[in-house]
């Protein structure tokens, strides 16, 4: 026993005086100490029982050393000992390239994979020497050759397909990589390599030999999932449905696929194609999918976001969508499973018909649900808030808002309840209080809630002591519920009424701006252009300034009018560098003037 632990001590001291002198060597070889590295790795390479990697160091030093002779007769003497070893033949090889005797080196080039053996190891060795010297076309040779002596097919198609990048034969390396797919069966890794190296003009070479792979593999899903994700790369969605619709059927996977591609539809704003692929669930799989519930919310809110989102719509387009939310609702019965439906029909119906009271009705019910997640109730407890606030109840509102601050101590649902009752001593004059909550939610987790905190914190502070009688910022405190509340006209006589009593008062940059909010949501986007305008130029110093350049920027891209809105965001950026929008402008500066992020 006691000889055994001197033995692993001993074994054991010496691995960790080699690692140190591993360590010592390369350090050496990497500040150029090239003669004191060399005879460390010689040390090395012996003591390691002749380990290819300190070898192939230690012939790199004396080849930079500019010491050919002793190179040339190092690598003959081992390949006297190693005759197998054609990797040594390629540093003979480069020996002489570097000596500019072109003819010799290819020569030897040529002759280690001639004399390439069935050892998948040597093969490995091999190409791994030519790819290290970039020889790229050599090693596609030697990996080749090396499949047909093993006479296993495809068994280098990884390092085939990053050789074939190397090169810029992309057609190769296409079919490459999607011999990865068909071996490895998991696509993610090969659409991340795909992504990451091919051009939009490949694409179409990408697709030619994935129809072809479609057509011979009819029993393989993953070329057809590659083929979809080729259409939602080029935003050709009506395509990437139609295979996915294919797959679905073919697969019978029961509408998921279709699901996960109406989810990314939305998102991208690709609304008609999300409203087909969800109607698709519906019509194909019906209420046995475990999708339709899913299919038939995404179905409604889909079309609400379509017909809300660009301002564009007409009376009869939002009867028409509440008719459907009724339909649903008497189809499926208001309960926990269509609460998330309840939820959105009362935004559509607050926001959209003016129909308050209605909106409230239809919270209140989900709010009384039994079974629903916490999460789920506290934000509708928030959002009811929200709805008797603009009806004119501030006692119910704060009450509600009470409710889930209660609830909710740490994390973001309490920050946003104590924001929204900060907000409502704001509306109701009480403003030395609900600036002490702004300050506090300065430091909110949620960055937006933060933003929002600051932003009100300084206005409240920048405008109590600048009239005794709190009456300037009361009547603009008044006007902005008023706006909340859907209130329009009764907002601008308020917002009137302050430049006409106080004129050229300090919160003029802010009328305006209330003024631009207002005329946005009423869809006259000439007047809100205007006004977002007179805070700029009239006050580009004033608090409201970087939010009027961002909101008109946006405001101008939603127009479709980039070549309006790139010169606001680089100012923003230019100009207003602290603003908490100046990162965002940034990015979307880069994008409108074609950038790749």
């Amino acid at each position: 026993m006691r000889i055994f632990v001197i033995a692993l001590l001993l074994l054991t001291s010496h691995a960790i005086i080699g690692q140190q002198k591993s360590k010592l060597a390369f350090e050496y070889y990497n500040s150029g100490e090239l003669e004191k590295a060399a005879k460390l790795f010689e040390e090395l390479y012996k003591e390691s029982n002749f380990n290819k990697g300190y070898f192939n160091y230690y012939i790199q030093c004396l080849t930079d050393l500019g010491d050919y002779d002793e190179v040339r007769n190092i690598v003959e003497t081992e390949l006297k000992k190693n005759p197998d070893d054609v990797s040594l033949m390629v540093t003979l090889g480069n020996l002489h390239e570097r000596q500019g005797e072109i003819d010799l080196a290819n020569k030897e080039y040529k002759k280690a994979i001639q004399n390439l053996g069935p050892d998948p190891t040597n093969i490995s060795n091999l190409a791994t020497t030519f790819t290290n010297l970039a020889k790229y076309e050599l090693a596609i040779e030697t990996y080749l050759k090396g499949e047909k002596l093993a006479n296993l097919k495809n068994l280098y198609i990884y390092n085939l397909a990053d050789l074939y990048r190397r090169i810029g034969d992309n057609k190769n390396m296409i079919k490459y990589y999607l011999l990865v797919a068909e071996k490895d069966q998991n696509i993610l890794n090969v659409q991340m390599q795909l992504q990451r190296y091919l051009q939009d003009d490949d694409y179409p070479e990408l697709q030619k030999q994935l129809y072809e792979l479609v057509q011979s593999h009819q029993d393989v899903p993953y070329y057809g999932e590659l083929l979809q994700w080729t259409f939602m790369q080029k935003k050709e969605y009506d395509k990437a449905l139609r295979q996915a619709k294919g797959l679905d059927r073919q697969f019978d996977e029961n509408g998921n696929r279709v699901y996960k591609m109406a989810e990314i539809a939305v998102k991208d704003g690709e609304y008609d194609t999300a409203i087909d692929a969800f109607q698709y669930i519906i019509d194909e799989h019906g209420p046995n999918s475990t999708y339709y519930i899913d299919a038939r919310r995404g179905l409604l809110n889909t079309k609400q976001i379509k017909v809300t989102k660009n301002y564009d719509y007409s009376t009869s387009d939002l009867q028409s969508l509440k008719q459907e939310y009724n339909i649903f609702l008497s189809e499926m019965g208001k309960n926990t499973q269509s609460s998330q439906v309840m939820f959105d029909y009362g935004e559509f119906l607050a926001l959209y018909m003016n129909e308050l009271d209605s909106a409230i009705i239809v919270l209140e019910q989900v709010k009384g649900f039994g079974g629903l997640p916490r999460d789920e109730v506290a934000n509708v407890k928030l959002t009811l808030g929200d709805y008797y606030l603009m009806n004119g109840d501030r006692w119910e509102a704060s009450l509600l808002y009470s409710q889930v601050d209660k609830d909710y101590k740490e994390g973001v649902l309490g920050e946003q309840a104590r924001y929204r009752n900060a907000r409502l001593s704001y509306f109701s004059g009480d403003f030395e209080w609900a600036q002490e909550q702004f300050k506090i939610l300065k430091g909110a987790t949620s960055r937006l809630i933060s933003n929002d905190a600051i932003d009100m914190s300084v206005f409240i502070l920048d405008n109590l002591g600048l009239d005794t009688t709190e009456q300037t910022l009361n009547m603009y405190a008044q006007a902005e519920l008023l706006a909340f509340q859907n209130k329009y006209n009764e907002a601008f006589t308020k917002l009137d009424s302050i430049m006409i009593i106080f004129p050229e008062h300090s919160l003029e940059d802010d009328v305006h701006y209330v003024k631009a909010h207002i005329y946005k949501k009423l869809r006259n986007f000439d007047a809100a252009i205007s006004e977002y305008n007179m805070v700029i130029d009239k006050f580009p110093d004033d608090i409201r300034a970087d939010n009027a350049i961002y909101e008109l920027a946006e405001l101008y891209e939603f127009l479709q009018k980039p070549d309006l809105a790139k010169p606001l965001y680089e100012k923003l950026f230019l100009n207003y560098s602290d603003s908490t929008f100046a990162v965002e402008a940034r990015k979307r500066f880069r994008i409108l003037r074609g950038d790749e992020l």
